[in-house]
């Protein structure tokens, strides 16, 4: 099957929660599943924020090798769902770019920030090297990590600004929230519930993602 274009990519933005497999120290060499909130980064890889005394964080630290499986199953039926098992290796993000991620992160958990707090927690970003996607029963398909985007990626600043014009905008209704946008589309939180805006194509400039925020923001006036 031929995977359909950007369908791995949106998936990462619709979904707010997947599942780590990382390798158990104890007993040695099983797969030992785990179940966390994650955030898509500006590459579209999973951002997690971890307990540094958490099972799964030292499993990563004896060996960053592991899976993450992300699956959009509103209505219950996970085998016409569509969903995507990453593989690759996690690392702690970098301690120049922990501001930036942080921030970008917790406009898609502000909840974390207790976490934040208490000091303990780090961010850990997944390095994708394969990925299979899913569309539905008998639809897949691999797919390496760098053709998951072959775009340059939105700077942190070039982000922040355009969140900023979103909420500025006149004709923005209560209860539509941006939390993070991409070439391809923008993330939204509409009266407390997730959702993901796909622009009609990507966006290749700023003057274009500006347009394609206007257009979502008039789309969910009512």
């Amino acid at each position: 099957m031929k995977v359909p274009a950007q369908a791995p990519l949106h998936l990462l933005h619709q979904v707010p929660v997947g599942t780590l497999a990382t390798h158990a120290r104890e007993p040695h060499g099983f797969p030992y599943p785990s179940v966390l909130p994650f955030a898509p980064d500006a590459l579209h890889r999973p951002v997690i924020l971890v307990s540094r005394l958490a099972e799964h964080t030292r499993n990563l630290q004896g060996d960053p090798r592991a899976g993450f499986l992300v699956a959009h199953v509103p209505d219950g039926d996970v085998l016409n769902a569509p969903r995507e098992t990453l593989l690759g290796v996690f690392a702690p993000v970098d301690a120049d770019d922990e501001a930036d991620v942080a921030r970008r992160y917790l406009r898609y958990h502000p909840d974390a920030q207790r976490y934040l707090d208490l000091g303990d927690f780090a961010f850990w970003v997944l390095h994708v090297e394969r990925l299979r996607y899913i569309a539905g029963f008998g639809a897949m398909g691999w797919l390496d990590g760098a053709d998951l985007d072959t775009l340059d990626p939105l700077s942190a600043q070039d982000e922040t600004t355009l969140v900023a014009f979103f909420e500025a905008h006149a004709a923005r209704r209560p209860g539509l929230e941006l939390v993070g946008v991409d070439r391809y589309g923008a993330d939204l939180r509409i009266d407390g519930v997730r959702t993901r805006f796909i622009f009609d194509a990507p966006q290749l400039d700023l003057p274009s993602l500006y347009a394609g925020l206007a257009d979502c923001i008039e789309r969910h006036r009512i």
